[in-house]
């Protein structure tokens, strides 16, 4: 049990009889939504880009819509799952209670999509008198009576007894997964929690005694079947590690991102001999990967890349320019993309290879031939360092095109997708889990005016508001990864997931440092690194306009189509 067993036996089945007619009644609404959106942006039979660009907030609006309603249909499954095995207790209640009427609320009030951008339905075609008519009596209630100030004083309560524990509430994993998550827990605060603000404050490396400790726990080779060296384990297993490791330090719990994305990479795309020389490396952590995508000029738009590669002999020569690089310098292989056929448009002449390249330093981050780059300074997420890099002539072996073929490189890169943004998503639990430790600690420490900064109102609501969008988050995001694990096609899931969970991690982190006052916008407060921290989140692995842009499109493609 997490927290005491709710005891009135007849309160939990009118409670979720009322939260599964509710997210009904929504799924009601988000077709008519995608409906009127679908009207505004189809020409000729069929969805306009230029439509949907200039009908950005009608169809954004839309992918927040449909991400809210998918984060409700988790809630309301988490507190069935939970009931069903005897698990739901005080805190897992309040949770879903105050969830349910705080977004129920926002769907019919207002969802904000960031700061300063409240999407409305009136916004996405439905007329207020339609949109009352989706306001049931089980929407009404679960809104009046989620909601109140005894509701959120008892849920902040129930976190203060459990404060310290891995998540505030059951996530509701198996035993194999909270064992998963215990270990990683007990890593990252003996290693991890001490040192992690003085790597940030310093802009230093997390430390190679640290990457190899993570080598020995598992974390590079994760997801890696058994036969190359890994553990076999599945995406529930990534977030769960992703998560924790990310609670101490987001770049800890980013270091196994690039392991992840180069072996699933090799995994979907590589030759046999491909898997079986690279994969086992990857899973020990012999060798480092890193990505290399991005370019000075193209963000987002990878179907503009620029960057060159040309045959010569059994070797490809490299030209152009890469940025935003994460951990280059300490890496062995980069998965690098470009464009093999300057005469094939957008994504169809790309490519991408395993291009092998020797660990640097500080003072020489690219003892290569053909290679050179310069560090980005940033705010956040340090620890593995950013670089951009330039390429000229810098030579790939023509054994490592990935799969030994060309032009599939956006192709391949498009199957890694799914996983990056669910893991993405995992890093976003982990920072928002961060700030809530915290905000809470620091709520119960400081006093002012004779108590307890955590006896006033606001600040109290503050945490019961932070602990229930973060547990909303993870049950959107691990249902993702049990999508995946199933064979599933899951984009949209991984979309949505990625999407509000970055929100829920900026939210979090900005609410804590509030709680802090002005301490928190000193540096040696942890919360300052957390809130630099958390707002990267919002932009890499797809910006969130990008995101809900493909969120929207796929909506579009299966929704609204009377």
């Amino acid at each position: 049990m997490s927290s005491a067993a709710v005891q009135t036996a007849d309160m939990q089945p009118n409670l979720t009889d009322r939260t599964g007619a509710a997210v009904e009644s929504l799924d009601r609404l988000l077709d008519l939504a995608a409906q009127r959106v679908r009207e505004r942006v189809v020409v000729d039979g069929r969805i306009s880009s230029a439509a949907m660009e200039a009908e950005q907030r009608s169809t954004h609006g839309l992918a927040w819509l449909a991400t809210y309603v998918e984060s409700l249909r988790q809630l309301d499954a988490y507190a069935r799952r939970l009931t069903g095995e005897g698990r739901y207790g005080a805190l897992e209640d309040r949770i879903v209670k105050l969830g349910f009427s705080e977004y129920l609320s926002q769907v019919f009030g207002g969802i904000p999509m960031n700061q300063g951008e409240i999407v409305r339905l009136a916004d996405l075609g439905v007329l207020p008198d339609e949109a009352a008519t989706f306001q049931t009596e089980d929407i009404l209630a679960l809104i009046e009576t989620g909601n109140t100030t005894e509701i959120r004083q008892e849920l902040t309560g129930l976190i203060r007894d459990q404060a310290g524990h891995s998540t505030f509430g059951d996530a509701g994993l198996d035993e194999t997964m909270e064992q998963i998550r215990n270990e990683m827990r007990r890593f990252a605060e003996g290693t991890v929690v001490p040192n992690a603000h003085e790597w940030h404050l310093k802009n230093e490396y997390i430390p190679m005694e640290v990457v190899d400790q993570m080598s020995e726990l598992g974390v590079f080779g994760l997801t890696i079947p058994e036969e190359f060296g890994g553990l076999g384990l599945g995406k529930e297993a990534m977030c769960v590690v992703s998560e924790e490791l990310s609670r101490a330090y987001i770049g800890v719990g980013s270091l196994g991102t690039r392991s992840e994305i180069a072996a699933e990479l090799i995994l979907c795309g590589g030759t046999t001999e491909q898997k079986e020389h690279w994969l086992p490396k990857i899973a020990s952590g012999e060798i480092l990967p890193t990505a290399v995508f991005t370019e000075p000029n193209t963000g987002s738009d990878l179907a503009s890349l620029k960057t060159r590669a040309v045959k010569d002999g059994d070797t490809w020569k490299i030209s152009g320019n890469k940025t935003w690089i994460t951990h280059p310098v300490r890496a062995d292989i980069m998965t690098l993309l470009a464009r093999t056929n300057p005469d094939e448009p957008g994504y169809k002449g790309l490519s991408m290879f395993i291009a092998e390249k020797p660990r640097g330093t500080d003072e020489d981050p690219f003892p290569a031939e053909g290679m050179s780059g310069g560090e980005i300074e940033v705010i956040g997420y340090r620890g593995m360092k950013e670089y951009e890099i330039a390429f000229d002539g810098f030579e790939v072996k023509g054994e490592n095109l990935l799969g030994q073929v060309e032009g599939e490189g956006f192709k391949q890169l498009m199957q890694t997708f799914e996983g990056a943004r669910i893991q993405t998503a995992a890093r976003a639990l982990g920072v928002a889990q961060s700030a809530l430790d915290l905000g809470l600690r620091y709520a119960e420490e400081r006093i002012q005016f004779g108590k307890a900064l955590i006896n006033f109102p606001r600040v109290s609501d503050k945490l019961a508001m932070m602990t229930v969008e973060l547990m909303i988050a993870r049950q959107l995001t691990y249902f993702s990864s049990w999508q995946k694990d199933s064979g599933k096609r899951c984009d949209l899931e991984a979309g949505m997931a990625k999407l509000l969970g970055a929100r829920v991690a900026w939210a979090a982190a900005d609410n804590a440092l509030q709680i802090h006052g002005g301490n928190g916008f000193a540096q040696e407060y942890a919360i300052s690194r957390v809130l630099c921290d958390a707002r990267i989140l919002n932009i890499f692995e797809g910006a969130a306009e990008i995101q809900a842009q493909v969120i929207a499109r796929r909506l579009l493609e299966t929704r609204g189509n009377a």
